[in-house]
C-alpha cells in the first residue's frame, strides 16, 4: 500500500477570474480524472471528541453535541474526511492547462454557515474569482474572522447578526498558506478555506475519497493538507502521473496518524 497521504473529495468548481491568464491549451492536450482514498493507518480509529461548548448552550446545543473536526476518520473503513487535495505544476512559476470546459467560473459565489455554532463545511475550496458568503443561519449573533498570509490574504473580523450574512471577497490564490475561518465570540468554532488559480482540487468526502476529472495529462505534483498540516509528501507534495482518456487511480494513500497530531 502507497504511504502518501491524499486528500478529499468536493465537488470540482469550474471557475476564472475574467483577469486571470490561463495556460495556453496545446492542440493535442489530453485530459484524464485521477482519483484516490485518504485512509488513517493506525491501529485503532480515534474515538470522536466533543468540543467545550461553555456559551450560549440552549442554542448551541439545541441539535446535540458538537464533536470536533479537527480530525474526522470513518469507522467503518479509516477513510478520513476533510482533507484537501490538489495538482501543483512540477516547477514554481508553471501553470496548470486547464480543460476548456473548466475554463470559466460557473458558480460566483460559495457559501459557509454557522448554524448550531459550528461552521458547515469545515473545510471549502475556492478558485481565485469566486466570493465567500460567511452566513449565520443560527439564533445567536457570530463573528466571522479570517486570516491568511498577511500579503495575500491579510483577513478582516466582523459580527454577522442571527439571520443575516457577510460577503468575503477578492481572496488570493495561494499555494501554500490556507484561510483560517473562526468564531472570536464561541472560540471552539473553526474552518479552513483554500484557494487556488486552477480548479484542479478537491477535499476528501466521508469516506476518505477524492477525484479531479478532466485533469490535464502528464506528470505533477499531488498536494495534501488538513487542520494538522501537510500531509507525508509535505509541502512539495508527491509526484503523480495523469494518463489520457482514462481514471488514473491512486489507490489508498496511508495517512500517518504521527501525521495528524
Amino acid at each position: 500500500m502507497t504511504r502518501y497521504p491524499i486528500i478529499y473529495s468536493a465537488v470540482l468548481l469550474a471557475s476564472a477570474s475574467p483577469c486571470w491568464r490561463i495556460s495556453s491549451v496545446r492542440a493535442d492536450q489530453g485530459w484524464g480524472t485521477i482519483k484516490g482514498r485518504v485512509v488513517y493507518s493506525g491501529n485503532q480509529v480515534p474515538a470522536v471528541q466533543i468540543v467545550n461548548v461553555n456559551k450560549d448552550q440552549a442554542d448551541c446545543l439545541e441539535k446535540g453535541a458538537i464533536p470536533s473536526e479537527e480530525l474526522v476518520v470513518n469507522k467503518q473503513n479509516k477513510g478520513v474526511q476533510w482533507v484537501f487535495v490538489w495538482l501543483a505544476p512540477e516547477q514554481a512559476g508553471q501553470r496548470l492547462p486547464v480543460h476548456p470546459a473548466l475554463a470559466a467560473i460557473k458558480q460566483k459565489t460559495l457559501s459557509i454557515d454557522q448554524p448550531c455554532c459550528r461552521f458547515e463545511p469545515h473545510a471549502l475550496g475556492l478558485r481565485e474569482g469566486q466570493d465567500l458568503d460567511a452566513k449565520n443561519s443560527g439564533k445567536v449573533a457570530h463573528n466571522v474572522h479570517w486570516l491568511g498570509h498577511p500579503l495575500k490574504n491579510p483577513g478582516g473580523n466582523v459580527i454577522v447578526p442571527a439571520g443575516k450574512s457577510y460577503l468575503i471577497a477578492g481572496l488570493k490564490a495561494d499555494d501554500k498558506f490556507p484561510v483560517k475561518i473562526s468564531c472570536d465570540i464561541h472560540g471552539w468554532m473553526s474552518a479552513w478555506v483554500r484557494v487556488f488559480d486552477h480548479p484542479y482540487f478537491a477535499m476528501t468526502d466521508a469516506d476518505g475519497k477524492f477525484e479531479l476529472r478532466n485533469a490535464p495529462v502528464g506528470t505533477y505534483r499531488l498536494k495534501t493538507w488538513s487542520d494538522s498540516g501537510w500531509g507525508p509528501g509535505l509541502r512539495n507534495g508527491i509526484p503523480v502521473t495523469i494518463k489520457p482518456d482514462q481514471v488514473n487511480d491512486v489507490g489508498s494513500i496511508e495517512y500517518p496518524p504521527t501525521q495528524l497530531k
